[in-house]
């Protein structure tokens, strides 16, 4: 156990380290410029919002037999984006099995959020966190579940990508979310 809260630690150590390249770093979700010829163009990517989750204290089941289970409550936060806004609901947690062995960490945050005109939709996001020599990889794929009768149920209908970090002023995680085009 304190192994696992001492590589953690580093984990959020590195995470921090990194956000500002990732905040900065456009061209980091870029596809690589090694395509075949002939390959058809990489996929394009809209920036579609900002959330800034508050964490709770996490807490562990220990190492159980798929590696070591965390679970990281979810308490609140906010989020903005051109055509979205509004508040993250307490509930949530993101549920992380990391392999203190490989550095590799999967993660998957399941909470819900509101719209300021009301409407409530679940987001559940998977992905990955891996320390190597190369670095740090932190990148998720959110899903988002919107009534289909909203103005937000194009949400329903698309693939997303986002680049966590940690950052926020109250030490929440800040995801900056786009679109694949």
């Amino acid at each position: 156990m304190k192994t696992y809260i001492k590589t953690f630690s580093l984990a959020v150590a590195a995470l921090f380290v990194s956000a500002a390249v990732f905040a900065n770093d456009a061209v980091g979700m870029e596809a690589p410029d090694t395509a075949p010829a002939g390959a058809p163009a990489a996929p394009e990517l809209e920036f579609v919002v900002q959330l800034r989750v508050a964490l709770g204290q996490a807490y562990s089941v220990g190492k159980t037999t798929h590696g070591t289970r965390t679970i990281i409550p979810i308490t609140g936060g906010t989020f903005e984006g051109p055509d979205i806004k509004g508040e993250v609901l307490p509930g949530g947690a993101d549920y992380q099995m990391a392999d203190a062995a490989t550095g590799h960490v999967e993660v998957e945050a399941i909470y819900c959020i509101r719209t300021d005109d009301g409407v409530t939709i679940h987001v559940r996001n998977s992905g990955i966190i891996n320390m190597s020599q190369d670095g740090l990889y932190f990148t998720c794929a959110p899903k988002f579940e919107a009534p289909a009768d909203s103005r937000y149920s194009w949400l329903n209908n698309k693939l997303f990508i986002c680049r966590p970090g940690f950052g926020g002023p109250d030490g929440s995680i800040v995801l900056n979310v786009w679109v694949v085009k």
